[in-house]
């Protein structure tokens, strides 16, 4: 049997007997199958012994507290026939779950589904959650045999490089920002520098003394007079260029690539300067980054400053992405596509988009079972920044194209939605597809809405 055990697994079981033998066992028992998955987990499984508190020796003490366990006798340190049915009922576990070799996994679903044994009473006195952990490992378990690539997943890149004059454009489609650069350009003319930098970019937000923004920045010690104390400091502008030299230095050119993209997936259709302070965090280069970090500034407590008060308008977009990406983590996937887009816009039940999804009586639930068919599961969310495919970024592209013409200062899940049906090689509108409905139908009731 123990050739179709996986390396992990074979481990478990050796390191039951081990367990047993430093006990003093009369034979390798179930308990000290269980002590060796919490000795061995490591990953999701070490996840969920910890999230409930779980460790190796206060599990023992309590294992060991009943002294009327299952003892069977005239076993010389060989697995007794609890054990090796506890061993049976895993491969039938990997039989059901479509999967070859029997995984750690299916070990611990077989320890806490066994009823003969004292294990589960003394996992649910710790409080341990079987259903809840069952559930979870049924899926784990269920991953390794389906899809563990993206359907759109060859489109996905970090960042688009779009053309500076575009960025440009949509930079002073704010007031706001447009007022930022006027700023910096005057900066910029009274230097002895052509190229504009983060420096004047990071400089001429904090000469707006009254807006909140300024006042975030204050509060981490990020003031007008300290940035410009710092910045006279500087000698060179070396750490703002690479190779190449453009209207903005690149890493400028950078940032201003990450506030587009960071104001479109905060669901706005501006680009904000708060934006620009949340793509230079992200840039994490430049003289203005680098007095950032000269001043102690923790990138993730300013980022979390200046979201939380766009989080408390709650615009459609922010919620339909952030239920996407929770979808995405359920799958246990890495990558947000088009079909999470899909699932945040009917989840999200509100808006526009999710009512023309109800009229159309597509549902969460169908929407999921289509979605899952078709991307499969994976186990990468525990460890893996969560990106977008160039797929669903295009899709956020149009919305944002569709949201300015609509002369809206925020996308809306119409656009999203609407958005989808131009991409017909996405991985939304081939769901969607799937569940009867096509482009003209959408197009059609968003129409009503209008």
């Amino acid at each position: 049997m123990f050739e179709k055990f996986t390396e992990k697994a074979v481990n478990v079981v050796s390191s039951s007997q081990k367990i047993a033998r430093e006990l003093n066992a009369a034979c390798v028992m179930s308990e000290h199958l269980l002590l060796a998955l919490v000795a061995e987990a490591k990953g999701i499984s070490l996840k969920i012994f910890k999230s409930y508190n779980i460790e190796y020796e206060n599990l023992k003490d309590e294992l060991l507290k009943d002294e009327n366990r299952n003892h069977e006798e005239n076993c010389e340190l060989v697995f007794s026939n609890h054990y090796k049915e506890i061993l049976k009922h895993c491969l039938d576990l990997a039989t059901f779950s479509g999967n070859s070799t029997i995984l750690y996994e299916h070990l611990f679903l077989a320890v806490i589904t066994d009823t003969k044994s004292n294990n589960v009473k003394v996992l649910k006195k710790l409080g341990f959650d079987i259903e809840k952990s069952k559930s979870l490992l049924e899926r784990l378990v269920q991953r390794k045999t389906k899809v563990l690539y993206h359907p759109e997943i060859e489109d996905t890149k970090e960042i688009d490089t779009d053309k500076s004059n575009r960025i440009e454009d949509n930079l002073f489609d704010s007031v706001e920002s447009s007022k930022v650069f006027e700023r910096a350009v005057s900066k910029l003319s009274a230097s002895n520098y052509e190229i504009l930098g983060t420096e004047q970019i990071i400089s001429s937000i904090l000469e707006d003394k009254n807006s909140d923004l300024a006042k975030i920045m204050a509060d981490y010690g990020i003031t007008d007079e300290k940035f410009n104390e710092m910045l006279s400091q500087v000698q060179s502008r070396k750490s703002e260029y690479e190779e190449r030299q453009i209207i903005f230095t690149p890493n400028a050119f950078m940032t201003m690539n990450l506030a587009l993209q960071t104001a479109k997936e905060l669901g706005s259709s501006e680009v904000l300067p708060e934006h620009i302070v949340l793509g230079l965090l992200k840039t994490k280069k430049g003289i203005a980054y680098d007095i950032f970090k000269q001043l102690h500034i923790s990138d993730n407590d300013l980022a979390h400053s200046i979201i939380k008060p766009i989080e408390k308008q709650m615009p459609e977009t922010l919620t339909i992405l952030r239920l996407a990406k929770e979808e995405t983590r359920r799958l246990g996937k890495s990558v947000v596509g088009t079909e999470m887009f899909l699932l945040g816009i009917i989840g999200e039940g509100a808006g526009i988009g999710a009512q023309v999804l109800k009229n159309l009586e597509i549902t969460i639930k169908d929407a999921r079972i289509v979605i899952e068919r078709m991307i499969g599961f994976g186990n990468e969310y525990f460890d893996k920044e969560i990106v977008f495919t160039k797929r669903a970024k295009k899709v956020l592209e149009l919305a944002w194209e569709l949201a300015k013409k609509d002369k809206k200062n925020k996308i809306e899940s119409q656009h999203l939605l609407l958005a989808i049906t131009q991409v017909p090689d996405s991985s939304a509108m081939k769901a969607l597809e799937q569940l009867g409905v096509d482009a003209v139908e959408i197009k059609e009731g968003i129409k009503k809405y209008q």
